[in-house]
């Protein structure tokens, strides 16, 4: 029996990356996955569904409220009521350099709102239904710049920090529910993002890890389906690097 046999399991930013890698594991491990996306790409619930899964896509916002309403209301017409939930979508600012003395406002709302704010909001769709069934399980993917200083990443930094704390404050409030939640923080992955980089760039991130080489999308899900599973039943507010080594080896590359 798989870990994730028939829970309602919403991934965001389901289309490529992390989320991507998450949906399909969650897929592979059983779960009804319903993918929530910016984009209107329903690729990734295609594939669950040619592997014998079960998932739909719904195009949404993550920083909009009225999007997660209608995302629950969906989720409950297609599979039922949520039982896990993976915050996974996220950006980096694209409108301005991302250093305190530089950064816009554009782009300094830009990030926090779907950072930030979308874990917020996701959450707050998810946690009554799940309190009301007994509870639930919820994964928010941060970073490692929520936990070490890094040049040029002010606002992600400060939203990814945002969701580690956060992250924490709602497993104490909620715990004695039902709800776990926890938190994964991924190193450098070899995502979309990094596609066009230059090899000596590429090669630099992977340099930076004790494991020499850049992280896969994969192995972040699988964090996230364990934290989601039975599994990782006796874990909640926890913070988890997936670094490959990189904060224990610090600045050395």
């Amino acid at each position: 029996m798989e870990r994730l046999e028939g829970k309602v399991t919403i991934v965001t930013g389901g289309v490529q990356g992390i989320g991507k890698a998450t949906a399909l594991r969650c897929g592979a491990e059983g779960a009804y996955v319903v993918i929530a996306d910016l984009q209107a790409d329903e690729t990734t619930a295609k594939e669950i569904v040619a592997a014998g899964g079960e998932a739909i896509h719904v195009e949404m916002d993550v920083r909009e409220r009225r999007d997660w309403k209608r995302l629950l209301d969906e989720t409950q017409k297609s599979f039922g009521p949520v039982d896990h939930l993976a915050n996974v979508a996220g950006v980096v600012n694209m409108f301005s350099a991302d250093n305190v003395v530089d950064l816009t406002d554009e782009g300094w709302d830009y990030v926090i709102n779907s950072d930030l704010r979308g874990v917020w909001l996701g959450m707050q769709a998810v946690i009554p239904g799940m309190i009301s069934r007994g509870g639930g399980s919820i994964v928010n993917v941060a970073s490692m710049a929520a936990l070490k200083g890094l040049n040029n990443l002010a606002a992600y930094s400060a939203a990814k920090g945002g969701v580690v704390s956060l992250t924490q404050q709602v497993a104490m409030e909620y715990g004695a529910r039902g709800i776990r939640c926890n938190c994964v923080c991924p190193g450098t992955i070899d995502t979309p993002i990094l596609a066009n980089l230059p090899t000596s760039m590429r090669q630099k991130y992977a340099d930076a890890h004790i494991i020499p080489r850049l992280g896969k999308t994969e192995e972040i899900a699988a964090a996230v389906a364990f934290f989601l599973s039975d599994d990782g039943a006796f874990c909640t507010g926890e913070v988890l690097p997936v670094d490959g080594g990189w904060n224990t080896k610090g600045n050395e590359s």
